[in-house]
């Protein structure tokens, strides 16, 4: 069972402003909030990041950001 609006009923504003505010509470959560609340989290999260990724399959990726980038930063 899904929580909040069918993300692909989100507009685009919505959908960033919902991930934004999931991606702030994630810590607290993660150390204070209950095992249903971490999962119903877990869950609201990869719901809307699913569609992020959905919409924007092509989106930039920064070079930093892939395996090969994390390796020359330590080298």
């Amino acid at each position: 069972m899904g929580m909040g609006v069918d993300p692909e009923k989100l507009s685009e504003t919505e959908l960033i402003e919902e991930l934004e505010s999931l991606h702030r509470t994630r810590h607290d959560t993660l150390l204070h909030g209950s095992s249903d609340a971490l999962a119903a989290h877990t869950r609201r999260t990869a719901e809307l990041e699913g569609e992020y990724l959905r919409r924007h399959p092509d989106r930039a990726v920064s070079a930093g950001r892939t395996r090969e980038g994390a390796r020359a930063r330590t080298e």
